[in-house]
């Protein structure tokens, strides 16, 4: 059975489930699986490489390659 064969399924049966306690627990569940799925995947960074985007963050600012805080809010706002 694949994955998106067993998605429908658990689907299926979600749909069927009239216990708000039991979906409360699903939810809490997966909300916490996808943290540690996210966490797994962080690398540490270096040292130098961290100081590196530090320099490189500084020079574009004194080169005015930045962004306002408003022109980002109106940005963001594009997103949606």
């Amino acid at each position: 059975m694949n994955i998106q064969v067993r998605k429908l399924n658990f689907i299926e049966e979600l749909l069927r489930v009239s216990d708000e306690k039991i979906i409360s627990k699903l939810e809490a569940y997966l909300k916490e699986e996808k943290k540690k799925s996210y966490e797994k995947e962080l690398k540490p960074m270096a040292h130098k490489d961290f100081y590196a985007m530090i320099d490189q963050s500084l020079k574009d600012s004194k080169e005015g390659r930045v962004t306002s805080n408003t022109d980002l809010k109106k940005k963001i706002k594009t997103w949606k």
